[in-house]
């Protein structure tokens, strides 16, 4: 796949091993440049999104970008999100290029059937004629007592579509390529972001580069357990590695990042190596990607298995607001590090 701009100027793919010097940003921050450097390179390239242009800028993520691209290119739109992501599907389907972004993933709902019915189907529908290739940012998961209607994760509704791309960046690097990636793409990708991402640094590349969605990350090489997580759980597996390291465990630990299409020989070499795997979602365990991921072991691997597969996520009820309700219901680094422990 090529990541070709208005101009015909494609984009380089930078390789995970590729070593960066250098500056530092966060994670808002590297979302906010790929937004910038998309829309100075493709005239195609739009935002809208409700409150995009407002002094909050989502989470600080589009701040200052409608004043510096204008309303034109940076949009505010009405609380109708069905409609809108309609708006942007047309968008798409006529050759523009829009980045819709919600706020909060809970609002991803309303516009089901524009994302589900239309989006992800209309290449299939015409035979390969028309594409749409439309980026839709959302931001899932806990906040500060955000409850059951404003902290939900649920890509596991949206990874089982067909022709729907679905990422979940876990670190400022990934979240710029993979942003770009998805924007200067052939087809339709909901990008999820973690809200407790955006204060995280790492040295991330000046200049705009992709990272295709499709390819799982190696975060930490390990031979006794694969540790497998999507987006912020990735954070609480490395430090969960930690802990294990001190006591003699060595757990390899896999950022999966791409969750539609899901790189499944990266992770079945993995288990094959270690023999064993734990899967920690940001969403609930039942019927979700890490439901998955454990399938794919047991149909590529499962005459290497050492031990059951293990799945930690949310409990199976919707997001309590009290923080000591939270603290139960959220997976945690003792979850992590005792179930590794029962496991071997």
């Amino acid at each position: 796949m090529s990541f070709e701009t208005e101009r015909g100027v494609s984009l380089p793919v930078l390789a995970d091993d590729c070593p960066v010097a250098g500056r530092e940003i966060t994670y808002r921050e590297a979302i906010r440049e790929a937004l910038g450097q998309a829309l100075e390179l493709d005239r195609r390239v739009f935002l809208m999104g409700e409150g995009i242009d407002d002094v909050g800028g989502v989470y600080g993520s589009t701040l200052g970008l409608a004043k510096r691209f204008g309303p034109e290119r940076v949009m505010d739109t009405p609380i109708a999100e069905n409609g809108m992501t309609g708006v942007a599907v047309g968008a798409a389907l006529a050759g523009m290029r829009p980045v819709f972004i919600h706020m909060r993933a809970d609002f991803l709902p309303m516009a089901m059937d524009q994302i589900v019915n239309h989006a992800a189907k209309w290449r299939y529908m015409t035979g390969g004629k028309l594409g749409v290739p439309l980026t839709i940012r959302a931001v899932v998961a806990r906040g500060w007592g955000s409850a059951a209607q404003h902290a939900q994760s649920l890509q596991g509704l949206f990874a089982q579509v067909p022709g729907l791309r679905v990422v979940m960046p876990a670190s400022p690097r990934d979240a710029k390529g993979m942003l770009l990636g998805s924007i200067f793409g052939d087809g339709p990708t909901l990008v999820l972001e973690h809200r407790w991402l955006y204060d995280c640094r790492e040295a991330v590349p000046e200049e705009p580069f992709v990272v295709p969605g499709g390819s799982a990350r190696v975060r930490r090489d390990g031979r006794d357990v694969t540790l497998v997580g999507v987006s912020h759980m990735v954070t609480d597996l490395l430090e969960a590695a930690q802990v294990l390291a001190a006591e003699g465990i060595s757990a390899e630990v896999i950022d999966l990042r791409s969750l539609r299409p899901l790189d499944e020989e990266a992770l079945a070499a993995s288990v094959l190596r270690t023999g064993r795997l734990l899967v920690a979602d940001t969403d609930w365990v039942a019927c979700g990607v890490g439901a998955e991921v454990a399938a794919l072991a047991a149909e590529r691997v499962h005459r290497a298995l050492k031990a059951p597969v293990r799945r930690l996520g949310l409990r199976p009820v919707p997001a309590p607001a009290s923080p000591a309700l939270e603290a139960v219901y959220y997976p945690s680094v003792a979850n992590i590090v005792a179930a590794v422990r029962e496991m071997l």
